[in-house]
């Protein structure tokens, strides 16, 4: 599987299509949805970063899903939020549309941070099972995106714990620490999918190789000549048989 990971401010509908030729997954966002995520986004912005700032980012997720309804491409959301309710909403959005929510602990910008989201909540185990349990009860499937090298994260545990809750799938950003991927895919069932530097197909089968169900393409997920590689180096791989018992094709839900 290549899904395309979300790019803050630049992952949207019009970004996914242009993507959906190669990828099965398109995660748009990400998109802050409380009053506390938005204010942070804000802060981001004013320090030069892209960010979603709708006047309704409900209205904006659905819309957006709305514009992928009939694309050959599998639709997700990243969301942050500070609050519970915002994240049940949003899956309840997700779920209408058969697309993914996918909860944000994975950024590590320091206003998101002091706000309870990114990085904050990969440390907070047990709020983060909260969130997923409420994403999952609202008929959504669920993503978790988090990152390795976070000081006094358990990554494996975490991914255990959040597959426990409810979650269908973790997406690791694998840092500079690629053999996690085999840690995290020994430690939960859920969907494995694996980020960070993929670009062709040394760097997709390094992570199948190490137990990821699929990979995902960031920065330079709006180039089709990266896309192409990476498409084509997944199939090779599942051509080859050499995913073993992995699980194939889609994130279920």
């Amino acid at each position: 599987m290549l899904a395309l990971a979300s790019l803050s401010g630049a992952a949207d509908a019009e970004w996914a299509r242009s993507g959906a030729e190669y990828a099965d997954l398109a995660l748009l966002g990400g998109v802050a949805l409380d009053a506390d995520s938005r204010a942070a986004a804000r802060k981001l912005v004013a320090r030069g970063r892209e960010e979603f700032l709708t006047a309704d980012p409900l209205s904006f997720v659905e819309s957006q899903l709305s514009a992928l309804d009939d694309a050959p491409v599998r639709a997700g959301v990243n969301v942050r939020s500070a609050t519970l309710d915002p994240i049940r909403e949003a899956a309840a959005v997700c779920a209408d549309h058969g697309a993914i929510l996918e909860i944000n602990a994975h950024c590590r910008q320091d206003e998101l941070c002091a706000v309870g989201c990114g990085e904050t909540l990969l440390r907070d185990t047990a709020r983060l099972a909260t969130y997923v349990s409420a994403a999952s009860d609202a008929g959504a499937t669920v993503s978790v995106k988090m990152r390795t090298e976070v000081s006094g994260v358990d990554l494996p545990a975490t991914a255990h714990a959040v597959a426990d809750a409810g979650a269908d799938a973790v997406h690791v950003d694998a840092m500079d620490s690629e053999p996690v991927i085999a840690d995290v895919a020994a430690a939960s069932d859920a969907y494995l999918l694996a980020n960070n530097g993929v670009r062709d197909r040394e760097t997709a089968w390094e992570y199948l190789a190490y137990g990821a169900d699929g990979v995902s393409v960031g920065r330079p997920s709006d180039d089709p000549a990266v896309l192409e590689r990476v498409a084509r180096a997944v199939d090779d791989w599942k051509r080859r048989g050499q995913d073993g018992d992995h699980r194939d094709g889609v994130v279920p839900g």
